[in-house]
């Protein structure tokens, strides 16, 4: 090869430095045009809803990864995600994407730290290795394996004749078989399910869904176990044992084949295998009101089996070491000197420093890892890369300065460089000025949100931002001023003793009608006050960002109950049954059934979505189109947005008080620009925190606790926030913010900082008072930056 085609050769390899993206139309975009330069950070900023999340994880990175799946054979592909490509023209000079998004851990029970970072499958085998006594298996040490045994005879065919033998076998697993693994079990309060004054026929059983009139009373009245007509009070031992404890039977009622069981068991099966979250509130507060989880008695909330912990190495057990604050058992790992498992140590000791470097170190890894916080489940998803060998790699990062103090924004902004500099692409959507200001390049979308944004405002440099009058250009040095009075206290909430966690036994007065915000850095303790050692009873009604569950017939309209007043508005209008007006029931389109598109599954090639040729992708049968109401139809009204449907409902022949009221408030938390039929799966983690804020406004209970709602909140929309939070407390209520934005510290009436650090560092409160006094003192970690914020 001679030296011009070697150089020619070079050179065309090297004019592959820019992510190149050409007429990009996800959800809002508006044929975005933009080029990205490799190996450099760049930072997406824009209100929320602008469209930085279309930008970057709906194109850029989703069609990364559909090219990257399209490389394994169709057999593979058929096991995995099918992946659409986006809705864009070019998208040139891609490279493969890890995404690093926010979405909370799954909340299953069996999930923890531990097993969700690989770190409890390298434990367990290190207990397997050194443990003694040695009782098996790494599966001897897993609370998610069952110890089972069995024997018989298997039929087995060989050379044209079957013979019999007699097989055993045995799995060793290491699950407390009293909890089944959770580390919890359940009492049921017998009272909140039935009134014993009273017979079944008077209504006795006070569970939801079990009257007399419905299908469980036929069951249970035609049971013949027990009289119908008798006060539960006067059954006897064996009827009172048939009502509650009775196994699975099979009875015949009126000649009809039934299963009955008793009450208990048919609760656990109803109810409690379910997750609590995501049952309907009157249920809720029925499981709430009778089941009490109590810390299991034989294997004292570890989930093992006695067996699992009798086997130590140094004397400390499994369940010892997943109790360990991550930190410590960093050390303890370190302090093992083992040649034969060597390699084993190594790669444990990697994964416990990279939870230590990211700031997570005072976590253990017997934490649930539902009870993780977005900004902590980011970062526990971050430890795989870090000091990974891999280069030219795209890190797709949503907002990774959730849930940190400004103390611990630095050390993420090091650790979002040193990607860059080992030769990577990094693509961070965020709002905090912190973090812009370290970006090579910067995208601003806008100018607003849903359809009035999905435009590029600005591309360049951060100086450049400063310089561009848009609205982030123009809010990126705000800085908030200290309040000049504040609130006086109407009454208290006393905390007594709070140990939940890290907490070391903390007496505390929340002042109540006032602005309270609870801060400290992540991990000192603050979600475990304000969550977990409110009395119970203080009518309280907390608000986080844990996902809305619902699928993609769910929308803003359906969530918030604003379609019922609509669907009675329609059906009064018209002389016809509210259900027409409902995609979900009897005016759903024939041919898609509602859904507004027919889906065509293409195995392992990604599904065909076709928007509905009959309805063209309204939902409603033509026939429902035609009532009118205020002069739209019911697809016209859940096109509109917040805002329109807020003047349409509030005055003229629509006017409609109750679709009134919701919609105010919906625009009160700043979600004026969503549509009422917008899909709640496309909703961000801050609009979701504010839908359901606009939700429990309704409520009549006086304190509200918020945990970080500025998080998804671009800095304009943050004096927004502080208006509300104002308006709530002016309106009577108390307000209690956990949050780490100094805007809405330096607004507080109040502030309880805890801390000094994280973990068993923390779980003390370190300051109480006003943001003046905290600033003025400047003894904690949080009063040094927000002096600073305020530049005092």
């Amino acid at each position: 090869m001679s030296e011009d085609n070697r150089s020619a050769a070079s050179q065309a390899a090297d004019s592959h430095d820019l992510i190149r993206v050409q007429g990009a139309r996800e959800n809002n975009l508006k044929d975005v045009t933009v080029e990205l330069p490799k190996r450099r950070l760049t930072v997406f900023t824009g209100v929320s809803g602008s469209g930085k999340s279309s930008l970057v994880f709906s194109t850029i990175a989703a069609e990364s990864q559909r090219l990257i799946n399209e490389t394994y054979s169709a057999f593979i592909q058929g096991f995995m995600p099918t992946l659409a490509r986006p809705e864009v023209d070019v998208l040139d000079g891609l490279t493969t994407a890890i995404i690093v998004d926010q979405e909370r851990m799954a909340a299953n029970p069996r999930s923890t730290v531990g097993t969700a970072t690989d770190a409890n499958a390298m434990l367990r085998i290190l207990f397997s290795r050194l443990g003694k006594p040695h009782i098996g298996s790494p599966q001897a040490y897993s609370f998610n394996v069952a110890s089972i045994s069995g024997a018989g005879a298997v039929t087995i065919e060989r050379g044209g004749t079957t013979t019999k033998e007699r097989r055993s076998f045995s799995i060793t697993g290491g699950m407390c078989p009293r909890c089944e693994g959770t580390g919890r079990v359940t009492d049921i309060d017998l009272t909140a399910l039935y009134d014993d004054s009273k017979s079944l026929n008077e209504g006795a059983i006070t569970v939801p869904g079990y009257s007399m009139d419905g299908w469980y009373g036929r069951i249970y009245r035609g049971s013949g176990f027990f009289d119908a007509d008798k006060p539960i009070r006067k059954y006897t031992k064996k009827e009172l044992h048939d009502l509650l404890h009775k196994e699975p039977t099979k009875i015949k009622v009126d000649g009809i084949n039934l299963t009955y069981a008793g009450l208990i068991p048919q609760i656990q099966k109803s109810f409690l295998s379910k997750d609590v979250e995501a049952m309907q509130p009157h249920i809720r507060t029925f499981v709430e009101r009778a089941v009490t989880f109590t810390t299991c008695p034989d294997c004292g909330g570890t989930r093992l089996s006695e067996a699992a912990r009798s086997s130590k190495i140094k004397g400390v057990n499994i369940a010892d070491a997943c109790a360990m604050q991550i930190s410590d058992l960093a050390e303890w790992v370190r302090g093992l000197r083992e040649p034969s498992v060597a390699p084993l140590l190594a790669s444990l000791q990697h994964t416990l420093d990279s939870f230590v470097e990211i700031g997570l170190g005072y976590l253990s890894l017997d934490r649930p890892s539902g009870t993780l916080s977005g900004g902590e489940a980011q970062r526990t998803k971050m430890i795989r890369h870090l000091g990974s060998s891999l280069t030219d790699v795209t890190y797709v990062f949503d907002e990774p300065t959730i849930g940190l103090h400004p103390h611990d924004i630095q050390q993420m902004n090091r650790l979002l460089l040193r990607l860059r500099d080992k030769g990577n692409t990094v693509l961070v959507v965020e709002h905090k000025p912190e973090t812009i200001a370290i970006a090579d390049h910067v995208v601003d979308l806008g100018p607003g949100a849903g359809t009035a944004g999905g435009t590029v405002c600005f591309e360049g440099t951060v100086e450049g931002l400063r310089a561009s009058g848009t609205l982030t250009g123009r809010h990126l040095d705000d800085r908030a001023t200290l309040k000049k009075s504040v609130r006086t206290p109407t009454g208290q909430l006393p905390i007594r003793k709070a140990s939940t966690h890290n907490l070391r036994d903390v007496d505390v007065d929340i002042p109540l009608g006032v602005l309270v915000v609870v801060t400290g850095v992540a991990g000192s303790g603050k979600s475990s006050l304000v969550h977990g050692s409110i009395p119970p009873g203080a009518g309280v009604v907390s608000i986080d960002q844990g996902a809305i569950r619902g699928s993609r017939r769910s929308n803003p309209a359906t969530y918030t109950g604003l379609l019922d007043p609509i669907r009675k508005a329609f059906a009064k209008a018209n002389g016809v049954k509210p259900a027409l007006f409902s995609a979900n029931s009897e005016g759903a389109c024939p041919n898609c059934n509602g859904a507004g598109v027919i889906y065509t599954d293409l195995a392992m090639m990604a599904g065909v979505a076709t928007v509905c040729e009959e309805c063209e992708g309204k939902r409603f049968q033509a026939s429902v189109l035609e009532y009118r109401f205020g002069g739209r139809d019911i697809a016209e009204v859940l096109a509109m947005p917040v805002s329109e449907a807020e003047e349409f409902f509030g005055s003229g022949e629509a006017r409609t008080p109750a679709a009134h009221r919701i919609l105010n408030r919906l625009a009160e938390v700043g979600l004026g620009y969503l549509s009422l039929g917008q899909p709640l799966t496309t909703l961000s983690g801050g609009e979701r925190q504010r839908l359901k804020l606009a939700t429990h406004m309704a409520e009549q209970s006086g304190v509200y606790v918020l945990d970080e709602p500025t998080t998804g909140l671009h800095l304009a929309d943050v004096e927004h926030l502080l208006g509300l939070l104002d308006r709530l407390v002016d309106s009577g209520k108390s307000v209690i913010v956990i949050e780490h934005h100094q805007a809405v510290m330096a607004h507080a009436d109040w502030i309880i900082d805890l801390g000094p650090g994280a973990g068993h560092d923390g779980g003390r409160v370190v300051f109480e008072g006003t943001p003046a006094d905290l600033v003025a003192a400047r003894s904690t970690l949080t009063g040094e930056h927000l002096a600073a914020y305020v530049g005092d």
